[in-house]
């Protein structure tokens, strides 16, 4: 049973694999969960067969899982509201689902990602569209595959939020036996972590889909991590949250695990598949497409060195092979690692 503290009704706002997880995990506590879907499919399928068939096949939900497209529906009555959508469409989620929110609901992030054009992370797109005296924010990150959140097998995530009351009782709505919930302030670094870690995920994919070993692997996180640090920092962050969950964690996980979407896009590049038909093939996203256009610019406007980053951008956007940019990584100048 949850604690006493925590939430009793739940709007989750999002009905990919990790939004319909995470309500079926917070109905399997015996939270009153609405999940909220884009998707007409997606609703009648929950309601029909108790699978999310589109986003999460195979997977049997909790019966007390209720699936809506309305937003009144979702949000009425709801203590906390989690968002988990593609970050390239919160901004305009928040800005349709806001006036439904009822005041003083806890807003709790799950999206990870910077917009492209704005380079605000989540925490700047929802602490701009929110009234802070009606809405207090959180944001949840750290390594966690939803295939295996569902599969009910041990997952530690981070939640942060600038409120100290408000991680805490975040915390204690999620948490379980197999889901264990760490606290902390530091918003900019486990939103930066969350997003930039895809990035890295994409180089990691090439490089195993070229056959690089274990030894690139190793390399490339180990320097990626470096870089995530470095802009993190720059934009405030403390340096101590990179090697925590939301750092070096979800970056581990998403550059080794076989169910990431981003490492499974790099290595559909290596193995020459364009960019676009991969992202045709599939409905869901690959977050780090658009983080890397976002990465290159924060980058160049923090003055800050990302030339993972940067190889990655040139893949995707350039038209540069995946061999040619690796041999650019491998011949910069050489250097102290502490540079």
């Amino acid at each position: 049973m949850k604690s006493r503290t925590g939430a009793n009704r739940v709007a989750v706002l999002g009905a990919g694999s990790w939004g319909t997880t995470l309500a079926n995990h917070l109905a399997a506590r015996g939270l009153a969960v609405k999940l909220w879907a884009f998707e007409a499919e997606v609703v009648e399928s929950i309601a029909r067969g108790r699978e999310n068939t589109i986003f999460l096949p195979g997977v049997r939900l909790h019966p007390a899982l209720e699936a809506s497209g309305s937003y009144a529906e979702a949000l009425a009555g709801a203590e906390l509201a989690l968002f988990v959508t593609p970050s390239h469409v919160a901004r305009g989620i928040l800005h349709d689902a806001r006036r439904h929110l009822p005041r003083n609901a806890v807003v709790v992030v799950a999206s990870k990602g910077i917009e492209t054009d704005s380079l605000e992370t989540m925490a700047g797109v929802f602490s701009a569209g929110l009234d802070p005296l009606e809405h207090r924010l959180a944001f949840l990150s750290g390594p966690s595959f939803a295939r295996e959140v569902s599969a009910g097998l041990p997952t530690a995530v981070t939640v942060a939020s600038s409120d100290g009351a408000t991680s805490k009782m975040v915390q204690a709505t999620f948490s379980t036996e197999m889901f264990r919930v760490y606290t902390t302030d530091d918003v900019v670094g486990v939103e930066i972590g969350g997003a930039l870690k895809n990035v890295i995920a994409i180089a990691a994919g090439i490089g195993d889909g070229l056959g690089l070993g274990h030894n690139a692997r190793s390399a490339l996180i180990t320097r990626g991590l470096a870089e995530m640090t470095r802009l993190g920092v720059a934009l405030g962050a403390r340096a101590s949250t990179f090697a925590g969950l939301a750092g070096l964690g979800d970056l581990v996980l998403t550059c080794t695990g076989d169910l990431s979407r981003n490492r499974s896009l790099g290595m559909a590049l290596a193995a020459g598949r364009s960019l676009h038909d991969i992202q045709t093939a599939t409905r869901t996203v690959a977050e780090g497409v658009r983080t890397t256009a976002a990465a290159v610019k924060l980058a160049a406007r923090t003055g800050v060195e990302m030339p993972i980053a940067t190889q990655v951008h040139r893949i995707l956007f350039d038209g540069v092979a995946p061999r040619a940019a690796l041999q650019e990584l491998m011949t910069r100048d050489l250097r102290d690692e502490t540079d």
